[in-house]
């Protein structure tokens, strides 16, 4: 079956090189590319057939899982594979916590991307690494955040990067008191007494550091 991908990364390089290792599986499908969260968006909410979804875990627009989260509660028919450069363990745990359908380190060869894909187009997983044990904090944080509308999960998101109801107003084309409606529904949501509190939730969803102290995506 021909496979139509969305490749979401904010490196064209690297989606160039995934579009490569999969050619093959493409035949007959397409390719749809976005380098940003609200890219992301944009072209799953035009409609376009999306049969799998290759994630980079910090795009624009996102924190850590924060997209992983976004697309299993908006998306859950369509899987996804996180391709991330930081496989530490406790994040590979967390990608097939969070919903992931697979984790693929950015420094593994394309035989075993062309691998993991063929086998969670097949209905199966494909977790490329140690995985950590389950985390009771993290099943909770992840039913919290499942609670909110796509428009409060926005709110959220630019919440969590200090921004006031008057710029998220602007940045998202909304009224300002609809903006504070949405606040107050988060808060209230995510069990959070303040907007410090749900930034300090938000943060939480970033990716462990790698063992040489950076941290990549």
């Amino acid at each position: 079956m021909p496979l139509n991908l969305l490749i979401a990364d904010d490196h064209p390089m690297f989606r160039g090189a995934l579009l490569h290792a999969l050619a093959e599986a493409l035949r007959g499908g397409r390719a749809l590319e976005a380098a940003s969260h609200s890219a992301m968006e944009a072209v799953l909410a035009a409609g376009e057939p999306v049969d799998l979804v290759l994630l980079d875990l910090t795009m624009p627009g996102a924190m850590g899982f924060s997209s992983l989260l976004w697309l299993r509660g908006e998306h859950p028919d369509v899987p996804v594979l996180v391709v991330s450069s930081n496989d530490h363990p406790r994040n590979v745990r967390r990608a097939q916590q969070f919903g992931a359908a697979g984790f693929v380190s950015k420094s593994a060869p394309a035989e075993v991307l062309r691998a993991a894909v063929a086998e969670v187009m097949q209905g199966g997983t494909a977790f490329v690494g140690a995985r950590a044990d389950r985390s009771d904090d993290d099943a909770r944080l992840a039913a919290r955040l499942a609670r909110l509308t796509p428009a409060q999960f926005r709110v959220l998101m630019l919440m969590a990067e200090g921004l006031l109801n008057k710029q998220i107003a602007a940045e998202l084309g909304l009224a300002e008191n609809t903006v504070k409606i949405h606040v107050t529904a988060v808060l209230s949501k995510l069990e959070c007494r303040s907007r410090t509190q749900a930034a300090v939730l938000v943060r939480s969803l970033d990716v462990d550091e790698g063992v040489d102290g950076s941290h990549p995506g």
